[in-house]
């Protein structure tokens, strides 16, 4: 990593801090949904951008985060914000076993329609069991302890623009700091010769579908740690968490941003959730606007965001050796 791209970085992390005090406490409560988008992005890109397997039910592993933290504040009586980050890995990680062994057998449409269908499917169960999920009425969420703190004096806002807005910086920072050591590693390697040519891969002797398996278990882990901060501002788990149309809005923040670099998902994130509240307070057919922004970023910027100030980045480069 570059001293420029470190200095951006810290710049960044810098800004997100001092968010609290230069917004309003709306446009801070609009960065928590991308601060937790950015920690499911960063996994999902493990799979689509690293391993080259793009999932259209990542949202199962998100609604999984949501209901665990639903299920475990306000059914079980379990508040401490770590136990269940912990809690939701756990499930994430046992839940995509079984169906990563199933998924990772197939590749390209196979595989996004295979993880549609448990997608679709987990929205089914979450729909018609009430006594688990509460159907589509969904859960309750309770305000959760953070670092052992009971903060339920606080009202909502300030709960939200305080704390809790700074502990999901400090779990963004920290998954993104394991991603970064994943990708960068000889296991991160692994999974771009699986992307770049597989058979070659296998033949080198890269074990290329458990290889598949551990992205796609580490995606869901993300996915679930992503989805329990994500729940905990609007306080309601609910089964549109698992509709297909959310697994959508993930690949959609992805391509926003750029797959082809590893801040460009979490610079979609930020950018979706900003373009989202601009559409819908213009128009109430905001999904049909960013159905254009997406074919629209498709023929004009097909790298994303990111890829935009890369090639500006290139073309200084070359002006500059000339």
């Amino acid at each position: 990593m570059s001293i420029r791209t470190k200095f951006i970085i810290l710049l960044c992390l810098a800004l997100l801090c001092l968010a609290p005090q230069v917004l309003t406490p709306y446009h801070t409560t609009l960065l928590l949904p991308a601060i937790a988008y950015s920690i499911i992005l960063l996994g999902f890109n493990l799979l689509f951008g690293y391993t080259g397997l793009l999932s259209f039910g990542h949202a199962l592993f998100v609604a999984l985060g949501a209901y665990t933290v639903a299920i475990m504040t306000s059914r079980l009586g379990v508040k401490g914000m770590e136990s269940i980050l912990l809690i939701a890995l756990a499930v994430g990680t046992l839940v995509a076993i079984p169906i990563g062994l199933i998924c990772v057998r197939y590749v390209r449409i196979f595989f996004g329609m295979l993880t549609l269908a448990f997608g679709m499917l987990f929205h089914s169960i979450l729909f018609k069991f009430y006594e688990l999920s509460g159907g589509d009425s969904g859960i309750q969420v309770v305000r959760p302890f953070l670092l052992g703190q009971d903060l339920s004096g606080m009202d909502k806002t300030s709960f939200l623009v305080g704390p809790f807005y700074y502990y999901s910086i400090a779990v963004l920072i920290l998954s993104g700091v394991i991603m970064w050591l994943i990708v960068h590693s000889p296991m991160g390697m692994h999974f771009r010769a699986i992307r770049d040519n597989s058979r070659k891969a296998e033949y080198l002797g890269v074990q290329v579908h458990r290889f598949r398996l551990i992205a796609f278990v580490i995606s869901a882990i993300y996915g679930a740690v992503g989805g329990a901060l994500l729940v905990v501002p609007v306080g309601l788990a609910d089964p549109e968490l698992a509709y297909w149309t959310h697994s959508g809005n993930i690949v959609f923040m992805t391509i926003l941003g750029g797959f082809n670099n590893f801040f460009g998902p979490i610079i979609g994130a930020f950018a979706f959730i900003g373009l989202k509240d601009q559409l819908i307070s213009i128009t109430q057919y905001w999904r049909f606007a960013l159905g254009i922004v997406l074919v629209l970023l498709v023929l004009l910027l097909p790298n994303g965001i990111m890829g935009l100030f890369q090639s500006k980045t290139k073309m200084k480069t070359e002006e500059g050796a000339k």
